[in-house]
C-alpha cells in the first residue's frame, strides 16, 4: 500500500484533474472510480509480468510521451482560457460551464492512459516489486491497489468538501492558472525526458 501511495501521491495531471473535479463537485464518482479501476488494472497487468513488454518496446512509450505532451498542452491552454472568466462555482459550475459525464469520463481516461509515467509507475515499477514477493505477489498488488483506492477517494471527496469555501472567481482563477501551469510543466518534462 505504501509503495502504491508513494508513486501516486505526487501532483501530476491525473491528481490535478481529480482535485479540480472534486472542487467543482462535477462527476466526482466517475473520476474517482475510473482512476481507481485504471490503477488496479495496470497494477494487475504489471503483476502478471507484462511490464517486460513495455520495457522491450520503448517506442510505445515514446508515442505515449508525445501524445500525452500534446494533450497536456491543450488542457493547459483550456485552463488558462477559463482563468480569464469571472464565473464562480455556483454561477456556472466552476470557472467554465459544467461538463457532461461523457466529457469528464473521456478526459479522465486521456489523462490516465496518455501519461507514460502511469505505465512506468504501475506496470513496470509496481509490477516488478510485486513479482519480487514470490507467492505473496498478489497480496502486494492488492496492497498497492488499496493505496490507489485510499488516495483517489480522499482526494476527490476532500476536494469536494472544499467546494463551498472556494466558490469565488479569484479562487477559480488561481486554481485554473495553477492547473494550467502543472499541465505545462508535466508536458515540458515529458518532451525533454527520454
Amino acid at each position: 500500500m505504501f509503495a502504491g501511495l508513494a508513486l501516486i501521491v505526487a501532483i501530476g495531471a491525473q491528481n490535478a484533474w481529480v482535485l479540480r473535479q472534486g472542487i467543482r463537485r462535477e462527476h466526482v464518482g466517475i473520476v474517482v472510480a475510473v482512476c481507481i479501476a485504471a490503477d488496479a488494472l495496470l497494477i494487475g497487468v504489471g503483476t502478471l509480468g507484462i511490464g517486460t513488454i513495455v520495457e522491450r518496446f520503448p517506442w510505445a512509450l515514446v508515442v505515449l510521451r508525445w501524445g500525452g505532451a500534446a494533450y497536456l498542452i491543450w488542457f493547459a491552454l483550456q485552463s488558462f482560457r477559463s482563468a480569464f472568466g469571472n464565473a464562480s462555482l455556483s454561477q456556472a459550475g466552476g470557472a467554465t460551464a459544467a461538463k457532461s459525464a461523457g466529457t469528464v469520463l473521456a478526459t479522465t481516461l486521456a489523462l490516465t492512459f496518455l501519461n507514460p509515467h502511469v505505465y512506468l509507475d504501475t506496470v513496470v515499477m509496481l509490477g516488478n516489486l510485486a513479482n519480487q514477493q514470490g507467492a505473496l505477489r498478489w497480496v502486494f498488488a492488492l496492497g498497492a491497489a488499496t493505496g490507489s483506492v485510499l488516495w483517489f477517494t480522499v482526494l476527490g471527496v476532500g476536494a469536494r468538501a472544499l467546494a463551498k469555501p472556494l466558490d469565488r472567481p479569484g479562487t477559480w482563477k488561481a486554481i485554473d492558472i495553477g492547473v494550467g501551469l502543472v499541465m505545462l510543466l508535466i508536458a515540458v518534462k515529458l518532451m525533454v525526458s527520454g
